[in-house]
């Protein structure tokens, strides 16, 4: 029997998880129905709604996954955590295009390299989302190498009876799917910290010289650009410790019966639920149709 700490922990993740579903099943449907009804969606509602949808799928899969290692279905808790596997891919992958787009298009750098970003971004959107399916299939495909040469070193052990080859395999599973998890997730995780930290410098640039122009506080721009810089700094920290806790998850350095699990699962996704808000927040396009339908 699990304890008091785990049972707590357990119903809280869930609680949080099935509500973060809600959410992201409300954005994915508001958001579709307008790019049903209008043929298209502005490049960054784009994103916005793939990142969405990834993010409702990967809320789904994260309960399914957490409960079937919980109660030790072997066979589908690997089918799942390569799904799971797949889908946090994607989901960095979408993240990070999505502080591209933001920088391209809000950042006030006069360099050509960002004129010219600013000027393609948008057409090369579409080229952006497949790519994300590129890496993130390549993630599911060496999940898949790594379970599969795990099970087959552990039904040769089986065999053999080798408590050393046991060993061994937990040694060789953690260093693969720590060296999978710095190439899949890492990568994406960079892409997405140079544009933001390019954007912080151009918007705090953009507030000192609203300032020196005697423009004030109140100032329309300088408000919207000081708005940008807090959401920015919410999305950084949550992005970080996002990445940080899939590292631990994959490594399995906490097993499932262990309350820290839990907990860190707790803190994952409610700093996923939270990021969505903020996206709901700062989408145009979503504003627009909750005021029309709320």
């Amino acid at each position: 029997m699990p304890s008091s700490h785990t049972l707590v922990f357990m119903v809280i993740f869930s609680l949080g998880s099935l509500a973060a579903v809600l959410q992201n099943g409300l954005m994915v449907t508001l958001l579709g129905r307008e790019w049903l009804r209008c043929g298209t969606l502005p490049a960054g509602d784009m994103i916005v709604a793939c990142l969405v949808t990834s993010r409702l799928c990967l809320h789904g899969i994260s309960i399914l996954n957490n409960f079937v290692n919980f109660f030790d279905f072997c066979y589908k808790a690997k089918t799942l955590g390569i799904l799971w596997d797949f889908i946090n891919t994607l989901t960095l992958w979408l993240t990070a295009w999505l502080s591209v787009f933001y920088c391209a298009k809000i950042s006030t750098f006069s360099h050509p390299v960002f004129l010219w970003l600013k000027w393609r971004i948008t057409r090369s959107v579409p080229r952006l989302l497949l790519s994300s399916l590129f890496f993130s299939g390549l993630s599911g495909i060496s999940s898949v190498v790594g379970n599969a040469v795990g099970i087959e070193t552990a039904a040769s052990q089986g065999s053999h009876g080798n408590c050393t080859l046991s060993h061994s395999i937990l040694i060789f599973r953690q260093w693969y799917f720590f060296w999978h998890s710095v190439v899949m997730w890492f990568t994406p995780l960079l892409l997405f910290l140079v544009p933001i930290v390019l954007l912080i410098f151009s918007l705090h640039r953009h507030v000192q010289q609203m300032r020196d122009c005697m423009s004030g506080p109140r100032d329309p721009s300088t408000q919207a650009h000081t708005m940008a810089l807090k959401s920015l700094s919410f999305f950084f920290v949550f992005h970080v410790l996002h990445v940080l806790t899939l590292l631990i998850s994959m490594m399995q350095l906490i097993t499932v019966w262990n309350p820290w699990h839990w907990a860190f699962e707790m803190v994952l996704y409610a700093g996923l639920f939270l990021h969505s808000i903020v996206l709901m927040r700062s989408s145009p396009k979503l504003r627009k149709v909750l005021r029309m339908r709320f």
